[in-house]
């Protein structure tokens, strides 16, 4: 199972990856060319964040529902991240991205669209954050019974 979502996840990189480049060739086409920009680096840059955590996956030391958690937290986050972006450039919305929607606004509910997903995401990437910190932890990736006993030194 941890080998399914690690491939999993080097796959969705990629794919998010790939969505990204084709992002960038649009951006030309949508109501904000700048936040197509951002959308195009946010998929890229997402896409890499799971090609790396999908290399690292079998170093987290973490229990199964954690990994769980993890894993669809990953997925759900960046490619939110990505369409919340795209969705911000097509519509023209600016009330969350005030720097790369500066001039910009979007009818009522496409701007709550696009801040409910930035805002989501946002919660669930510092959740991904925390849980690999955590399952990277020092000392973390050493079975208990190579840690050394009370009053033995390491190996």
């Amino acid at each position: 199972m941890r080998a399914d979502k690690s491939h999993a996840l080097l796959w969705h990189g990629v794919f998010l990856f790939l969505l990204g480049l084709l992002t960038g060739l649009a951006t030309g086409a949508m109501s904000n060319p700048r936040m197509g920009v951002s959308a195009h680096v946010e998929a890229v840059l997402n896409g890499m964040f799971l090609v790396v955590l999908g290399l690292l996956w079998h170093r987290l030391r973490l229990p199964a529902g954690w990994l769980t958690a993890l894993f669809w937290l990953a997925l759900y986050g960046a490619y939110v991240n990505w369409a919340s972006t795209l969705a911000a450039a097509i519509f023209g919305t600016g009330r969350t991205t005030p720097i790369a929607g500066a001039g910009h606004h979007g009818a009522a509910w496409q701007e709550n669209l696009v801040d409910a997903g930035l805002y989501s995401l946002s919660v669930a990437m510092l959740a991904v954050s925390v849980i690999v910190l955590f399952g990277l932890r020092p000392g973390a990736d050493r079975p208990d019974e190579e840690s050394p006993r009370h009053g033995e030194h390491p190996r």
